[in-house]
């Protein structure tokens, strides 16, 4: 049996003095994707196609056409509302993917190359204001966004419904920040190619989240992260109504960095309650020295009796964990 497949209220003010730089990191993750969204998108003149490259001002009734006529180049995307059985990929240039009335479009039910509803494999991409829904391929990995390479910048989106939400590529020249998006109803243990989660990455260099909740997990880990450097702050892991799920946080290769200022609660359902967050349990990729685990509020569905760990390491490495809040039934840390 595989790793993958074992059974495994607002946030309250943090008192950790280690865990409040993540606040500030929530702030320049927020700046960061907002200026990457061109503020022309917003003022973009109306076209009788729902989607429109901002820069030349032209309308395609496909969104593989709007990508493609940007090729190379660097442009944006801004998408009239509405839900489209479509999807794009992005094989070169810097595409920004922006829905004119957030949470007004939505993609679904569709996977470009048994893969996803956005393949991007360019140099950069930003995705802000879109719903991403009811994605599943063959394979059990279909997704809202299959990131291939380069970086991407997702913010104010919605993934839900699906096998998994975002999937990454291996490369340590790859970059994915989130912020301020939900993932709700998604993973799935189902299938031979092993689980699927709300956010899979794969050895990329840095994953970062930020504002953003994760909800009702369907299998899997909330977050299943092979990235170098893990930054996931200001979140919220709501399992009071997750059915069959895992960790969740999963490090399975270890990492270096910060998780700080969230809020966890365990439901009932699990494959796996063993840990809420687990650093190295396949194996040691990176150096996991000063991972800083603090400020978090964690705690067990009501109504749920059962002893459980807080943060479980494999790697041995020296885990900076303070100042949680951890209700009856959690132990603060064990080495495995």
């Amino acid at each position: 049996m595989t790793h993958d497949r074992q059974r495994s209220t607002p946030a309250l003010p943090s008192r950790s003095t280690l865990g409040r730089p993540s606040m500030v990191v929530a702030v320049v993750v927020a700046v960061t994707a907002v200026a990457m969204i061109p503020l022309a998108a917003l003022m973009a003149q109306p076209s009788s196609t729902p989607f429109t490259v901002v820069e030349t001002n032209r309308g395609y009734a496909n969104l593989q056409a709007a990508v493609d006529a940007i090729g190379s180049g660097e442009g944006s995307i801004a998408i009239a509302p509405g839900t489209y059985r479509q999807c794009a990929v992005q094989s070169e240039g810097r595409v920004a993917f922006l829905a004119t009335e957030p949470g007004e479009v939505e993609f679904t039910g569709t996977a470009c190359e048994g893969k996803a509803a956005l393949v991007l494999r360019g140099a950069e991409a930003s995705v802000s204001g879109i719903i991403f829904s009811n994605i599943g391929v063959a394979d059990g990995n279909g997704a809202g966004i299959r990131q291939e390479a380069g970086t991407l910048t997702v913010a104010n989106s919605w993934f839900r419904n699906s096998q998994q939400g975002i999937l990454t590529s291996s490369d340590p020249s790859m970059r994915l920040v989130v912020d301020r998006s939900t993932f709700t109803a998604l993973g799935t243990c189902e299938n031979s190619a092993g689980c699927a989660h709300s956010i899979y990455t794969g050895a990329i260099g840095h994953f970062r989240a930020t504002r953003s909740r994760f909800e009702q997990g369907t299998g899997g880990h909330y977050v299943k992260s092979r990235a170098a450097m893990v930054e996931i702050a200001a979140s919220s892991f709501d399992d009071s109504n997750g059915r069959a799920t895992n960790y969740m946080i999963d490090l399975p290769a270890g990492a270096r960095g910060q998780i700080t200022n969230n809020w966890f609660v365990q439901g009932r359902d699990k494959e796996n309650y063993s840990a809420f967050i687990a650093v190295g349990a396949e194996e040691q990729l990176h150096g996991s020295d000063g991972l800083v685990i603090a400020g978090n509020d964690a705690r067990i569905a009501p109504n749920v009796e059962r002893n459980t760990t807080f943060v479980a390491d494999w790697t041995g490495a020296s885990l900076r964990i303070d100042d949680n809040r951890l209700a009856s039934g959690l132990k603060p840390f064990e080495r495995r």
